[in-house]
Formats: C-alpha cells, structure tokens, sequence
C-alpha cells in the first residue's frame, strides 16, 4: 500500500521540478569558462572605459578576453605596483606607450611590439610610462587564481 503512494510523490516531485525548472533558471556558477567564440576585436579602438573601472589602490584598467582552462587573455591598460604570481605564469604583449618595466630584479625599458616572459615567481611592474600610457595584452598561463598577486617591496 505504500509502495505506490511512495512512486506516486516521486513522479509528483519528478513533474513538479521540470515545469519549476524555467522559472527558476541555472545555476551557472559552477559552469566553467563560456565556450570560445569565433570574433575579432580591436584592442586599439578600446576606450579606457570600455576596458574597466580603475582597479581599487592602482591605476590599471582590465577586461578579460578570453578564459579558458588553460588559460586567460586581458587586456590592460595603466600601471601596477611590483608584484608576482606564484602560480601562473604571464606573457605581456606591449601595444602603446613606453617607458621602463620592472622584470625580475632590474628596471628595463619598453616599448610597443616588445613581448615580455614573466615566469610565475618573478617580480614585475610597469613602472613608468614616459610616452602615453601603457596598454597591453596579458596571457596568463595557467589561469590566474583569486589572491595569486604578491606584493613585492
């Protein structure tokens, strides 16, 4: 006698959640990267704007481009105080401005078309820009996680 009031609130609960379902939408937060998208898009016709708010305590402005599990491209724009990833490793493209950049233990100078390797653990910064502002493209291999920027001195 139980057996079918017991299939009977399962099938209940079974209809209830697929008509339920829209209403409520997904939970995408644990979803992963969205799937990579055929596109083109012109990093130099980027306003400041449109490439972020001002990041809080720096002058940098940011917009993810491509995220990937493998992988993570932004571009940015300003300036950050030295500091260094333990766990990704970055490569920066140099599209405008140009001025020295903290890489490791030296101050070098660049300029747009320079393509800096910063391996996880090296210390490194845009420093100062002594023609516009400095604007890159950052690959960071694997994916940067939350918290992996260390200040350095």
């Amino acid at each position: 006698m139980r057996t079918p009031l017991i299939l009977g609130g399962l099938g209940a609960a079974f209809l209830a959640g697929i008509f339920c379902q829209p209403l409520i939408g997904r939970a995408d937060a644990q979803s992963g990267p969205a799937p990579l998208t055929a596109q083109i898009i012109n990093l130099s016709a980027l306003s400041e704007d449109e490439i972020g708010p001002l990041a809080p305590n720096a002058d940098l402005r940011s917009r993810t481009l491509v995220t990937t599990p493998e992988g993570t491209i932004a571009v940015q724009s300003g300036n950050v105080l030295k500091h260094f990833h333990a766990e990704a490793n970055e490569i920066q493209l140099i599209l405008d401005g140009s001025g020295s950049f903290w890489l490791g233990d030296r101050e070098v100078q660049v300029k747009p078309g320079d393509l800096i390797v910063i391996p996880k653990g090296t210390p490194h910064a845009g420093s100062r820009a002594t023609t516009g502002r400095f604007r890159s493209l950052a690959i960071k291999l694997p994916p940067q996680r939350q918290g992996d920027v260390h200040p350095v001195p």
